[in-house]
């Protein structure tokens, strides 16, 4: 090999696209639905409690996608529980974080014997499913109603939220920085705010979409069950359990509010991978 041969570059490795198919998909999925509940706000093809058309009418011009029972147009309902699963899922998460958050860092820094026992107390929490406990919350409270749904979510999520965090936290306090951190007079709120919140960050946002899934199925259990929101809130909980009964005559009704469920759900679990794939580069490069 001459010379010339040892010292000429070896080209470089392509880089990979962060941006990966995933995080595309996932974005487009949510952002139809984020753009379909922001238009609710300001227009809908009819009044959600006006009877527009004849009980259970098939698809047509009129109603694209029919009418319930009542006469209701079905696709108006539709848009807007795409927006009450926004507003449940939105609400759930941030009560989740807040609670959960506040916890696991308390538990970080607190001290060996309490925790342990916020640590035990966490376990026992997540051993129950959030769907449960959320029932058990609302059942609690004066009644069915969306804000308490969002309410009884948001704290069934935080135990999850709570031990992540926590686990986060304590790993980040073990390193050399945060000592020398401390050493150059950084107070404890300022480790928290300079150091850990932004190092953990990126691992509970992707757990933040997740969770955001998890309460908009759980919101439309619990709607089906008669424990989301009361009417005339159209959730799609509530719409596939007044669609049982019609689901062989118009199954239209049952079939709608399934397919928003699960494009908004997929959604969010492809945009959370795609978020994952970001912020773990081991994960992009293995695929």
């Amino acid at each position: 090999m001459t010379a010339m041969d040892e010292t000429t570059p070896l080209p470089a490795a392509p880089r990979r696209s962060r941006w990966s198919l995933a995080l595309t998909v996932g974005l487009i999925l949510v952002g139809i639905h984020v753009a379909v509940a922001l238009l609710t706000l300001f227009w809908t093809p009819y009044d959600p409690s006006a009877t527009a058309g004849g009980r259970l009418e098939p698809p047509s011009l009129a109603h694209w996608v029919g009418t319930d029972r009542l006469g209701r147009d079905f696709f108006t309902l539709i848009m807007i529980g795409s927006r009450i699963a926004l507003t449940v899922g939105a609400g759930a998460v941030a009560i989740g974080a807040v609670i959960g958050v506040t916890i696991g860092l308390l538990a970080a820094f607190a001290t060996r014997l309490l925790d342990d026992a916020l640590a035990a107390t966490l376990d026992i929490l997540i051993a129950f499913p959030v769907l449960l406990l959320a029932m058990l919350v609302v059942a609690a409270s004066e009644g069915a109603s969306l804000w308490s749904a969002i309410l009884a979510l948001g704290i069934a999520m935080s135990a999850i939220v709570a031990r992540l965090t926590r686990i986060l936290a304590k790993r980040i306090l073990q390193n050399d920085y945060i000592t020398a951190s401390r050493t150059s007079g950084t107070s404890w709120p300022g480790v928290v705010v300079r150091h850990v919140l932004p190092n953990i960050w990126p691992t509970l946002s992707v757990n933040f979409a997740l969770q955001f899934g998890i309460a908009v199925i759980a919101e439309s259990s619990l709607s089906y069950l008669g424990l989301g929101a009361p009417p005339p809130n159209a959730s799609w909980g509530r719409l596939l359990q007044e669609a049982q009964g019609t689901v062989y005559t118009a199954p239209i009704g049952a079939i709608a509010p399934g397919i928003a469920l699960v494009t908004l759900v997929i959604g969010v679990n492809l945009l959370a991978d795609g978020l994952r794939d970001i912020g773990d580069p081991t994960r992009r490069v293995s695929r």
